[in-house]
């Protein structure tokens, strides 16, 4: 039960090549709606697949409830937050270790429970502030003596859904795919037809189950959880560890579900669950304001505009011994007011030093940018040194009316000596 789930973006790198280009597609791509595990095995419930009986605390005395109605010989008790590695995660305020524990013990479900609800889990998927735990599952332990990993996913290479999958469960998948490639198979499923129960067979055969009817069941599960896949417009299922129970039963034990935002108008029940307080709260601004946005441990502030343009700057820092605090794409096309919005979710980021602005005017007229810069500033009252390069249309005429604005800018003309500046600027702030 310490198998990673991964995100959407890293999985995509499973089945396509690494580059940049990949990389930049799936930084641009709309932001999906992604939910608690809890609410993923409730959906899964819904459609008739094996998982473990559970419920769910938000504090000390529902966890006590919990534990009156809810007998088992074994309990785990997993902390709820969005990111993959929790078993192996550290608790922020008190540096209690592992967010998914086993117990036998009722009164140390409680203990496990405060330890984890209102604290912050720092994992290597989170930042290093972690993210704060508002709700623990507590589920009924099943022992596992096989684990498998399977998932359902859109890709663009193959044109619809593939089915991956490994006898190797349980474990960070990626590192499979580095290691043993040959370990992960993949089944392109027709987007108009479906899966058929050859398709769901075939895959059941090669997560090392050891007899037929533990075969048979797995493809079952395997057409069912192709089904919820269709109907609710996801773009990823994620099982692992795909398991088999001493009992001999298929048992999906750990679940991640990506949906499609472009199907939110058919699917209003599924996106009602969405839960933004659980989301880092500058990626909410940045969602709600139409931008593209990553937040990072650094303290360089980037707006940038073009998502390889936004990757060579942040890479350029990095050379120069600085740290970007953010992936931020404000489009080709920006405006004043997307400069505001961007200055606003930096702002909000204390770690902030300085701000590197790189914008290339292509269809934007500098002189746009220079006026939306000032504008920004002004209204939010920052004072830290703003390290500006515009090239491009009317790039002179912006910079002229920046360096003889009343704010801390610091020009330059080259992506090197920029960055060196930004880095500089950092480090003396």
């Amino acid at each position: 039960m310490s198998g990673a789930l991964i995100s959407s973006r890293n999985l995509a790198h499973i089945l396509l090549p690494r580059c940049h280009k990949c990389l930049s597609s799936l930084l641009i791509s709309k932001r999906q709606l992604n939910l608690q595990e809890y609410q993923s095995k409730s959906l899964m419930r819904e459609f008739k697949l094996n998982v473990q009986p559970f419920h769910v605390a938000d504090s000390l005395k529902e966890a006590e409830r919990v534990c009156k109605i809810f007998p088992c010989d074994e309990y785990v008790v997993k902390a709820m937050i969005l990111a993959g590695g929790r078993g192996k995660g550290t608790f922020l305020e008190n540096g209690f270790k592992g967010g998914v524990k086993l117990t036998t013990d009722k009164n140390e479900v409680l203990s496990l429970a405060e330890k984890m609800i209102g604290n912050h889990l720092v994992t290597h998927q989170t930042t290093s502030t972690g993210v704060k735990v508002k709700k623990v599952m507590i589920a009924e332990s099943y022992r596992i003596v096989k684990e498998a990993y399977f998932a359902i996913v859109m890709d663009r290479d193959f044109g619809g859904p593939v089915l991956v999958g490994s006898k190797e469960g349980g474990v960070d998948i990626e590192e499979v795919a580095a290691s043993n490639p040959d370990a992960i198979f993949k089944i392109p499923v027709d987007v108009t037809l479906g899966i058929t129960p050859q398709q769901a067979l075939e895959a059941a055969n090669q997560l090392g189950l050891d007899t037929p009817q533990q075969v048979e069941e797995a493809a079952d599960q395997i057409q069912k959880l192709f089904h919820l896949f269709s109907v609710v417009d996801a773009t990823q299922v994620e099982i692992n560890p795909f398991g088999l129970t001493d009992k001999g039963r298929v048992v999906m034990f750990d679940a991640k579900i990506n949906f499609d935002d472009n199907a939110e108008f058919r699917q209003k029940e599924v996106f009602s669950l969405d839960d933004k307080s659980l989301t880092d709260e500058k990626e909410v601004a940045a969602q709600e304001a139409k931008l593209n946005y990553i937040s990072m441990d650094g303290n360089i502030a980037c707006v940038v505009n073009g998502a390889g343009l936004a990757m060579a700057t942040m890479d350029i820092i990095k050379l120069h011994g600085g740290e970007p605090a953010n992936f931020l794409d404000v489009g080709g096309s920006v405006t004043q007011q997307q400069v505001l919005e961007a200055f606003k979710i930096m702002a909000m980021d204390e770690k902030v030093k300085t701000v590197f602005v790189n914008i290339f005017a292509g269809i934007v007229d500098s002189v746009v940018v220079a006026e939306g810069l000032i504008e920004s500033a002004h209204s939010l009252g920052l004072k830290m040194p703003l390290v500006v390069r515009l090239v491009g249309r009317n790039a002179e005429e912006a910079m002229h009316i920046l360096n003889n604005s009343d704010l801390n800018i610091i020009s330059a003309l080259e992506l090197d000596d920029a960055a060196m500046k930004a880095v500089e600027a950092a480090n003396s702030s």
